[in-house]
């Protein structure tokens, strides 16, 4: 254990949010050895960011929106944390439309929470109807990526 206290912070609807959470944390876990905890903002709102290191938000997309909750838990002060944001959307899932969920539910929201600064973010697809826009194998290789920049 090296020590780097991780929390990933979620909210999700459909399921999608909280299975990449899952995903994440045990690539985390079990590749770079980190200790994640796993929030969902829904039952907890919150959670005490002293204890840790590292913090992931994840949030899904609705109508165009973050979810309430992990807008909010957004405001919170994350300095000497390494932060990463990721989302679940179906725009995001599409390649057509992906660059354009990075600009309007990324991007935009970092313009308007400057005190958020990232070391990492990603986009990934999303479930409604009867359209799948999941991919495991991205949210895991994201995870990877996302596990060198957190053990340095």
């Amino acid at each position: 254990m090296n020590g780097n206290k991780t929390l990933i912070a979620y909210v999700t609807k459909s399921g999608v949010t909280g299975e990449n959470a899952e995903i994440i944390s045990h690539i985390l876990r079990e590749h770079y050895g980190l200790e994640v905890n796993l929030v969902n903002l829904k039952k907890n709102s919150k959670p005490d960011l002293s204890q840790y290191d590292n913090v992931i938000i994840g949030s899904g997309i609705r109508m165009g929106m973050w979810y309430g909750k992990a807008n909010k838990f957004l405001k919170n002060d994350f300095k000497d944390k390494k932060v990463a944001i990721f989302l679940s959307s179906g725009t995001a899932g599409d390649l057509e439309t992906y660059q354009e969920a990075i600009t309007k539910y990324i991007n935009k929201k970092l313009t308007k929470n400057p005190h958020v600064k990232p070391v990492l973010t990603e986009a990934f697809g999303g479930r409604y109807s009867n359209f799948d826009y999941t991919d495991p194998e991205k949210v895991k290789a994201w995870a990877i990526e996302l596990g060198k920049k957190l053990n340095v």
